[in-house]
């Protein structure tokens, strides 16, 4: 069989070559890569930017803010509970198709978002907008496999790192810009030509790639969504003294049903949940990293707020301003250490980014009684360039130590490890805050801090344990 060069638009109807080309052209490429940009920074921001119109939301469709709270939890349970089944999903009918259906439905319920006169209609529409976004983020890592030669991966899984960490440090902007000389169905409208235009760019340059022809696994989905609806929703509700009975409850039926779902997986030869990837010490490691990871993260971006406002008594617009430094250090390095990536062993990379990481959280939790701001400001700069050097190498680990037909499992996981990974950050420090309220709000930051100390730290361990893949 003679091994074609897979085009890059999706005007083919022939079978696809076992064998794609290693990458698409540089003009392609860099097409491909802004139209992933474009689809991803809407999804991201869309995670974050609601939280800021939340009162504005709660006030105009005349319900409790408590009620409101479910326009995010909503979209944040749809994209968790769908990420591994769109991901198959992938793998059965390429990753093209399920990308473009994800934005064309992101798209579709960003304007049902804005036409909604009721907070049903709302939580409704936002959960379309998950499952959209999920289509967008389970196979983003798995296109970039075909995107960029072999050679190139860390370079690319490092452009895309850089996107995500962008539009996670100018969200809380975006949304006071917007609201600022807009209502908040502005903050979905704009969606719509940023849309339109992901959607044009990528009809024309994502990769038609290998698809493996296998049914998709209805009871398997099923199994997936109660295990993770039912830990994201226990996980949220965690934090709440009147209701952490229930959460735990929510907890431990999620378990039950993971521990079957598990076992459903194992005898599978193609699973839902990738155990066969799990089998592989590297990519297993890379996950227990991923998670570790990313809760050190959410576990300081959800203390050092209370720190900055009750202890420094900083505004919440001041506070917001103040903890920029983390995440443009993140956009600054992660192209870098993609670059990296390509040229070192990825583990010992992901192991000093976490080191580094531990060690600035660490630097956090030790800050004198009345620091400057510069003070603040360097220690959370360190923090953000270990996050950087960590992530592109462990999301190039991550893509390569799988076999290429199962490049849609693996970008599922990883998307699924992040998630998982800051949900349990947000947990724990509110289980934190619970226990050691009577002891200060000083007390309880600082516990915080020093559990997401322990937890990047034991991330750069399990990272500099891994073998760098051969692909």
């Amino acid at each position: 069989m003679t091994h074609e060069a897979i085009p890059p638009g999706g005007g083919t109807t022939g079978p696809v070559p076992d064998k794609p080309m290693d990458g698409l052209p540089v003009r392609e490429r860099m097409l491909a890569l802004l139209a992933i940009g474009l689809a991803m920074t809407m999804a991201v921001l869309d995670g974050a930017i609601v939280n800021v119109a939340l009162p504005a939301m709660a006030k105009d469709l005349g319900v409790s803010p408590a009620s409101a709270i479910f326009v995010v939890n909503g979209f944040q349970i749809a994209v968790t509970a769908s990420l591994l089944p769109l991901a198959s999903l992938g793998d059965i009918l390429g990753y093209r198709k399920v990308y473009l259906g994800g934005l064309v439905l992101f798209v579709a319920a960003s304007l049902a978002c804005a036409l909604s006169t009721s907070l049903p209609g709302l939580i409704v529409a936002r959960i379309a907008q998950g499952f959209g976004a999920a289509g967008i983020m389970s196979v983003n890592i798995a296109l970039v496999r075909f995107i960029y030669p072999h050679r190139m991966i860390g370079r690319g899984v490092g452009n895309v790192a850089f996107i995500v960490a962008m539009a996670s440090a100018t969200g809380p902007t975006v949304a006071a810009a917007i609201l600022s000389v807009a209502t908040w169905p502005w903050l979905f409208l704009v969606n719509l030509p940023v849309g339109l235009v992901a959607l044009a760019v990528a009809a024309r340059t994502l990769p038609v790639t290998p698809v493996s022809g296998a049914r998709f696994d209805v009871p398997s989905a099923i199994l997936n969504a109660l295990t993770f609806g039912l830990l994201i929703i226990g996980l949220d509700g965690i934090g709440e003294a009147n209701g952490r009975w229930l959460a735990l409850a929510e907890i431990a039926a999620g378990l039950a049903v993971g521990t079957v779902f598990v076992r459903y997986q194992a005898r599978l030869p193609t699973p839902l949940l990738p155990v066969d990837l799990l089998r592989i010490p590297a990519f297993a490691l890379s996950m227990v990293t991923s998670i570790a990871s990313f809760g050190a993260q959410m576990m300081a971006y959800v203390a050092l707020p209370f720190y900055f406002q009750d202890a420094l008594h900083l505004s919440a617009t001041e506070t917001g301003f103040l903890m920029t430094p983390w995440p443009i250090a993140i956009a600054i390095t992660a192209p870098i250490s993609g670059r990296l990536a390509d040229r070192y062993a990825p583990g010992v990379l992901g192991g000093i980014g976490l080191a580094l990481m531990s060690g600035g959280i660490a630097a956090l939790a030790l800050l004198p009684a009345a620091p400057s701001l510069l003070d603040i400001a360097w220690r959370l700069t360190v923090c953000g360039v270990g996050f950087g050097l960590f992530q592109s190498p462990n999301n190039k680990v991550i893509v390569t130590s799988a076999p290429r037909s199962r490049s849609g499992g693996a970008s599922g996981m990883q998307s699924t490890a992040r998630l998982t990974g800051q949900s349990l950050g947000a947990a724990l420090v509110a289980v934190i805050f619970g226990l050691t309220h009577a002891s200060g709000t000083a007390v309880s930051i600082g516990t915080a801090l020093w559990c997401a100390c322990a937890m990047a730290a034991a991330g750069a361990v399990s990272s500099i344990m891994r073998r760098q893949p051969t692909g």
